[in-house]
């Protein structure tokens, strides 16, 4: 399971004293079991993690854009060490010419129906926001 891929990944940084990389992996494995004890989850699997991981890096991008504002680069190439860590472990993306594929072969291209194809077909392997604008672009 990935979350266990991520555990391993954790105890490596922490015998390779890296500071970055642990924290980030940290805030995942919490997260991950602050879920599975909620009682609301059922079984966890590899969808969930990705979920925690992509949820993590948008407040990431947050965190960053603020240190940028603030001039602080420094803590900005920290932010993007810590989202490369947590990146290696998310499925390849979809590109946007590839969701374009995907919609144009679709028989019934509705926005509710097209984004319920790809919630349910490619959870975790493209940004649902560009689903959304590409879909747009076909009516």
């Amino acid at each position: 399971m990935l979350i266990d891929q991520i555990k391993k990944a954790n105890i490596e940084a922490m015998k390779a004293k890296d500071a970055d990389r642990r924290a980030i992996y940290s805030i995942v494995i919490t997260r991950y079991q602050t879920l599975a004890t909620s009682g609301k989850a059922g079984e966890l699997g590899d969808a969930d993690v990705i979920q925690i991981i992509q949820k993590l890096g948008k407040e990431l991008d947050e965190e960053k854009e603020g240190y940028v504002k603030a001039g602080r680069s420094e803590s900005a190439a920290k932010i993007d060490a810590q989202k490369a860590a947590i990146a290696s472990f998310l499925p390849k993306q979809l590109s946007e010419e590839e969701i374009k594929e995907i919609i144009a072969s679709l028989p019934d291209k509705s926005i509710p129906l097209v984004m319920k194809h790809f919630s349910a077909n490619y959870k975790g392997q493209c940004d649902m926001g560009l689903v959304s604008k590409v879909a747009r672009s076909f009516h």
